[in-house]
């Protein structure tokens, strides 16, 4: 097959179901060839079945695409590896990571655990770090020695890390994390052509689909704006060499809609150029309020 991505070899995680599955199948259709990690987890992150990956790897092979499926833990240093591995074995190298796979543990801060948030911290934080980081030796290793790197990292952040989500304590601050880390990645990693940039999608998924039930539900009629495929083609154009001047952006898509957002930017500022008194700040902050952008609301409230 040949198409907008020819060639390019990709690894998606968390590849076998919702905007992963679309991702894996958007690639291949524009001649990428993918690598379909996914452990076949609940959304808790609990069980495993290895077909799950494979099932989509049928898929497209049976469009005539090139794809293998692969079902090591994202967030295990050892397992992140052999991801990496995979790709290279098979197809002989590694253009583009998409860092998708995630799982939730929907809890109130105040009845949320020690062990729920480690989980959710470890699949989405620690996944990205454990797999980012195996994907960039490699590349490192290319560019060192003489062959060219034009190479993509692509997170997954969300409105819940942006903005806050009820509920999402721990799943909010592995996704702002993730933002973080896109910017550091973006940054330290255009020496070796590596470009870095980061999703917050909200299209329907097995971890929408609870949380969102009204607004996640199918049309009769209609254009789809939950259809998690409306999602790939920004994804697909992220991996491909039509993106290398594009890094460290945080790209918050839904439907039709692509806005690059515009967060952790100054607002409004005062210097008084001395020490302040206690009671010389709450007027100040309240003149600072009123003149920045209103903010987006927590989700949920």
């Amino acid at each position: 097959m040949s198409g907008f991505c020819d060639g390019r070899i990709v690894i998606v995680t968390g590849a076998g179901n919702g905007l992963g599955k679309s991702y894996a199948l958007a690639f291949a259709r524009e001649g990428a060839k993918v690598v379909v990690n996914d452990l076949g987890v609940s959304l808790a992150g609990e069980g495993r079945d290895t077909a799950t990956a494979q099932k989509v790897v049928d898929e497209i092979k049976a469009f005539g695409g090139q794809a293998v499926a692969n079902g090591d833990d994202v967030a295990d240093w050892e397992g992140a590896g052999r991801i990496i591995k995979t790709a290279v074995d098979t197809f002989g190298g590694l253009d583009v990571v998409v860092n998708n796979a995630g799982i939730v543990r929907d809890r109130m801060f105040v009845s949320c655990t020690v062990e729920e948030w480690d989980a959710v911290l470890r699949v989405h934080l620690r996944g990205h770090f454990c797999v980012g980081s195996h994907a960039v030796a490699y590349w490192r290793a290319e560019n060192k020695a003489g062959r060219p790197v034009d190479a993509r990292i692509i997170n997954t952040s969300s409105g819940a890390g942006l903005q806050g989500s009820i509920g999402q304590s721990a799943y909010a601050s592995a996704k702002g994390g993730i933002a973080s880390l896109t910017l550091v990645q973006s940054a330290e990693l255009a020496r070796y052509n590596i470009t870095a940039n980061a999703l917050a999608p909200a299209a329907r998924t097995r971890m929408t689909e609870g949380a969102f039930a009204d607004k996640m539900k199918k049309p009769v009629d209609g254009f789809d704006v939950q259809d998690p495929d409306n999602i790939a083609p920004t994804v697909v154009w992220l991996g491909s060499k039509d993106s290398a001047a594009v890094t460290g952006c945080v790209f918050d898509i839904e439907g039709g809609r692509i806005t690059i957002e515009d967060g952790w930017n100054d607002g409004p500022s005062v210097d008084k150029h001395a020490k302040w008194d206690p009671r010389e700040v709450g007027p100040a902050v309240a003149d600072l309020l009123a003149k920045r952008k209103p903010q987006k609301k927590v989700w949920g409230t």
